[in-house]
């Protein structure tokens, strides 16, 4: 399994893995059509977004002692790892602020059944709050296991076009990434 902890276009850094984006699985018969809708709905969220939250929820599934990080080469690896340390930290207070914000809305959320139709609001807060769920957990597992960060020089050449604005190259450096890593959509995550 491999993970990347990258600058994108912003210079915000991003974690995510070679997995595509997949919808969640949840096994139901009786709401199908509402968690099917929510789905759809969930699936319109950011492709950095969505990445990100599959990534830590995939270290869940991880029975390694390591975590293999790939990241430019523009830090030594004391810094990295700090800066790391640092972005999971504020991932984790993140995503416990958003889960007590959308504990809040749930309730709320219920009362919309009363409307005609599927209650698509509340199967979609419910499938967020699962994604957010999963993904601290995800995040607390990383903070106990240990981590081999793993220089790589197409990354760094993609943050050094990115200070210097050369737009022409990015595309090109894009692609590479792609096919070395064997990653789908990576424009998504770094580029705008």
């Amino acid at each position: 399994m491999i993970f990347f902890f990258v600058r994108d276009y912003q210079h915000k850094y991003r974690f995510f893995s070679t997995e595509p984006v997949k919808q969640i699985q949840i096994k139901t018969s009786r709401w199908k059509e509402i968690w099917e809708a929510a789905k759809k709905k969930l699936m319109l969220l950011p492709q950095r977004t969505l990445r990100q939250e599959q990534a830590f929820r995939k270290i869940l599934k991880s029975e390694e002692k390591k975590v293999h990080v790939y990241y430019s080469e523009q830090l030594d690896n004391k810094r990295i790892k700090t800066k790391f340390y640092f972005f999971l930290q504020k991932q984790r207070t993140k995503h416990i602020f958003l889960l007590s914000g959308e504990t809040l809305f749930l309730p709320l959320s219920g009362l919309a059944g009363l409307l005609p139709g599927p209650n698509v609001f509340f199967g979609y807060l419910a499938l967020l709050m699962i994604t957010h769920w999963q993904a601290l957990r995800g995040i607390n597992r990383i903070l106990k296991k240990e981590c081999e960060f793993i220089p790589s020089s197409l990354l760094k050449e993609w943050e050094e076009a990115h200070k210097g604005r050369d737009e022409e190259r990015f595309l090109r450096i894009l692609e590479k990434i792609e096919n070395e890593y064997d990653l789908h959509d990576v424009r998504k995550i770094l580029w705008k």
